[in-house]
């Protein structure tokens, strides 16, 4: 099958499928990431040619990536903390003039209908390929591991280190960028925090926090850790730098 691929830079009409897909694609609560809804406008709009999406010949849009620029200084302590950090180090050095050698995906979001037809390597290397078509020599992403959730009371440091029976990464999305020839490059175990009171917590998840303490939620990587008497639900969210030589 082919498919067509449309940045955002020369297709805008195609914005509302980014929103569509990730609201199918992810948890409710990962839609409230307060860097993500203070920031995600602008990096549509300082960014749109590192924003795309797949559709098949019917027209039907199967997955979409939002990627971003950054100035990365070699080396691996000069990798930003995570998610949350490289969202705002790519728009702080977009206003502060700083020319980009590098980029990140923030999210490669395939319809649940489509997964497992191969479409997460047709994502990966058209990333790779436009991050080719703007000189930039370096490409990360702070991965989520994509059924790490089931996992939640398992550390993260032991968890990459599972291998499946062929003695692969046990994790199907690390598995997928490896095979490409990528590489961990390290944790990031404050990659994205998301805050909310107990009230919204218990909307975003359909469950009841009686009283303090941390709960397995569904679709979190981590358990979440709830404070009845401050009101306060707190996630913290570790992911794993995989980098992509191109």
């Amino acid at each position: 099958m082919e498919y067509n691929i449309y940045t955002l830079d020369k297709h805008p009409e195609m914005a509302s499928h980014f929103d569509n897909l990730n609201e199918a694609g992810w948890p409710p609560f990962m839609l409230f990431d307060e860097v993500a809804v203070q920031y995600y406008a602008q990096v549509v709009e300082f960014f749109p040619h590192f924003q795309f999406c797949i559709a098949d010949e019917s027209g039907t849009v199967l997955a979409c990536c939002n990627s971003v620029p950054f100035y990365w200084d070699g080396t691996e302590e000069g990798l930003p903390a995570g998610w949350d950090d490289v969202f705002i180090k790519s728009i702080r050095d977009y206003r502060e003039g700083r020319e980009p050698n590098a980029v990140s995906a923030l999210a490669i979001v395939i319809h649940p209908a489509a997964r497992g037809k191969g479409i997460s390597s047709i994502m990966i290397q058209t990333l790779k390929d436009l991050v080719k078509s703007q000189s930039i020599k370096h490409l990360f992403a702070p991965v989520r591991p994509s059924v790490k959730s089931k996992y939640p009371l398992n550390p993260m440091d032991q968890y990459i280190k599972w291998q499946n029976d062929n003695g692969d990464p046990f994790d199907p999305w690390i598995r997928t960028h490896l095979r490409t020839g990528a590489k961990i490059i390290k944790l990031a175990p404050e990659s994205m925090i998301i805050k909310g009171t107990v009230a919204e917590w218990e909307s975003w998840t359909s469950m009841k926090f009686p009283e303090s303490g941390t709960y397995i939620v569904p679709g979190a990587l981590v358990p979440v850790a709830i404070d009845v008497e401050k009101n306060e639900g707190r996630y913290v969210e570790p992911n794993v730098w995989i980098q992509h030589f191109l």
